[in-house]
């Protein structure tokens, strides 16, 4: 049986929680992405490639495609700015000779240093204002959700 909440006979787009979930991450995202652009002439998509790159040094571009659930071409454009401004260099992959693995020059980790920082600061800026508590079953819930929503994906 259904909650009460999601028992609703008519969809009121506002009160739908896929849509809440959407808005609320693009609300935040844009936000941040002003500063990055602003302050290190970055997208949010090539952050978030460097940013991937930093945690997994060697990584491919599949693999941040899945670890960041953005699309091939997003992740593909990514990091051919990111490699034309020399902060990603691409070497061969010895365990699959299709794909390259990514790593940042020092310009890059010099970079990631710079805007990693920032990244925590607006974080803070953000949600700070919050309990802890909330944060902690928030970041719970949505990883929750995530699940959830890959399982009713595969036909769960």
């Amino acid at each position: 049986m259904l909650p009460t909440r999601m028992a609703a006979k008519s969809l009121i787009l506002d009160d739908f929680i896929p849509y809440r979930l959407s808005v609320t991450s693009n609300v935040v995202s844009d936000v941040i992405a002003s500063a990055y652009e602003a302050l290190f002439g970055l997208s949010i998509p090539e952050w978030r490639v460097i940013a991937v790159v930093a945690e997994n040094d060697g990584v491919t571009q599949q693999e941040i495609c899945a670890k960041t659930r953005m699309d091939k071409v997003t992740v593909s454009r990514a990091t051919i700015a990111l490699v034309d401004r020399g902060l990603i260099v691409r070497t061969p992959n010895r365990a699959d000779r299709r794909s390259r693995l990514l790593t940042l020059t020092k310009a890059g980790q010099k970079l990631y240093a710079d805007v990693a920082p920032k990244a925590i600061e607006f974080e803070g800026r953000i949600f700070n204002h919050f309990p802890v508590e909330e944060l902690d079953r928030f970041i719970s819930m949505l990883r929750a959700i995530e699940a959830r929503a890959l399982a009713v994906g595969d036909g769960g």
